[in-house]
């Protein structure tokens, strides 16, 4: 993500470097390029015209401290003016009422269906009791990947499979979500191709017949501009309260989280990348200027982690830990609780510094399947007691996962290296585990 722009900016501020002072020459260049930057990342002219006139000023308006570089001080000119062009604060999100009507709007494809079911799943974290509702009565498929989304993560749904009229369909689902106290209704609408007259007519006639509290309008953020333009069409007719960008994990320029709020004046509330439930985030402006710059956002990635581990889990493990008595069935439930944390590169991309150096580095989801394929060919026995496994359980347990029984040993040792490791570092947060251990496939 923004992996592009980041390489061009990155580039801009090297013009200061070696500089003694800001001047209106090199301020100049610097800016010209992130100029340029800023327009091959999709960003409209006007816009990147009017943000680098901003960072120009600012710049020469600013007192270069001795123990500040001109190079750091445009990077923080340049940071603080993207966390304004994004929004400023973090966009409040409404979710209270009797029920809440939460409606989602957008073209096919921009994955409206997708992010209603981690809307659903997020609020459900909340301990809030959310209700999802098919109303694009014109895609079978999409009512039955609602559906099956639902029962995924534990959510009911809202199912008329006969009606065909959506302002009904939601009517009636606003009137079981009282009858069943559910707090929150969630409406996935029907998209097109393009914006037409009747999807936009369909929509407001929604909108007008349930009153919803948040209308989010849900982009491809890969469309770029063109995800700019049609945001300004709907929300000339919907006047929506906020925008989601999906398929941030995509090879994405960026113009769209950069151009958006300017465009329609409305906050980004929300960002998603994949197809895991558990890949939706509230958009912080601060920290999405962070990570273009490459400084990281090591805030999200701590909250992305108490969220998968909790106190009393932890507390038992770290007991575990200080009788060395950490097993393979311990070891197992911690790479499944970072792995639903999302994507491993975008999770060490948060981390500052490491984003770039891993860059050019393909780290796949798939990374654990190795070490979950040795240990899923363990018995209960032999995962809760790693002492016990001799030479004949380690070659039926090779067989078994597909491995060499060099594979399985080397496995071994570093799960053993790992606990010795642990023991020592037992009061340090839990799922940090060794870089090691992530080698085989």
């Amino acid at each position: 993500m923004f992996e592009s722009l980041q390489d061009r900016l990155e580039g801009a501020f090297k013009n200061l470097k070696g500089e003694g002072r800001i001047t209106e020459l090199n301020v100049a260049a610097t800016v010209k390029e992130i100029r340029r930057a800023l327009v091959d990342a999709d960003v409209n002219y006007k816009i990147a015209k009017e943000f680098t006139d901003k960072v120009r000023v600012e710049a020469l308006g600013e007192k270069v401290l001795n123990a500040i570089s001109p190079s750091q001080l445009m990077i923080k000119v340049v940071k603080d003016e993207l966390v304004n062009l994004m929004g400023g604060d973090v966009a409040e999100f409404n979710a209270k009422g009797a029920p809440a009507v939460i409606l989602i709007a957008g073209l096919q494809g921009s994955g409206k269906t997708t992010f209603s079911g981690k809307l659903a799943y997020y609020l459900k974290k909340q301990k809030l009791s959310p209700l999802l509702v098919a109303a694009d009565v014109y895609r079978p498929a999409a009512m039955e990947q609602l559906r099956i989304l639902g029962e995924q993560i534990g959510v009911d749904v809202h199912l008329e499979l006969e009606n065909k009229n959506p302002m009904e369909i939601a009517q009636n689902a606003v009137k079981e979500a009282r009858t069943k106290n559910k707090n929150v209704v969630i409406i996935d609408t029907a998209g097109r191709l393009a914006i037409d007259e009747a999807m936009m007519t369909e929509v407001a006639n929604i909108k007008n017949a349930v009153n919803p509290q948040e209308i989010l309008f849900v982009v491809d953020s890969m469309t770029g501009q063109d995800a700019v333009n049609t945001a300004k069409a709907f929300n000339d007719r919907l006047n929506f309260s906020g925008v989601v960008l999906t398929k941030l994990d995509g090879d994405t320029r960026g113009g769209a989280a950069l151009s958006i709020k300017y465009t329609v004046n409305k906050p980004i509330k929300f960002i998603s990348s994949g197809e895991k439930m558990e890949t939706l985030d509230v958009f912080y402006p601060e920290r999405m200027a962070q990570r273009i710059l490459g400084m990281g956002d090591i805030t999200s990635l701590v909250e992305k982690a108490q969220a998968e581990f909790d106190e009393e889990s932890a507390r038992k493990l770290e007991k575990k830990i200080r009788k060395n008595q950490f097993d393979f069935a311990d070891f197992k439930q911690q790479l499944e609780q970072i792995k639903r944390m999302g994507n491993l590169k975008d999770l060490m991309a948060m981390i500052p510094g490491v984003g770039k150096a891993m860059k050019d580095i393909d780290i796949s989801d798939d990374a654990f399947k190795g070490i979950e394929a040795i240990i899923n060919s363990m018995t209960p026995f032999e995962r809760a007691n790693p002492d016990e496994i001799n030479g004949s359980r380690r070659k039926r347990i090779a067989e078994g996962s597909g491995k060499d029984v060099s594979e399985v040993n080397a496995f071994f040792k570093q799960f053993e290296q790992m606990r010795e490791m642990m023991k020592t570092m037992n009061k340090m947060p839990m799922g940090r585990m060794m870089p090691g251990m992530m080698g085989k496939k």
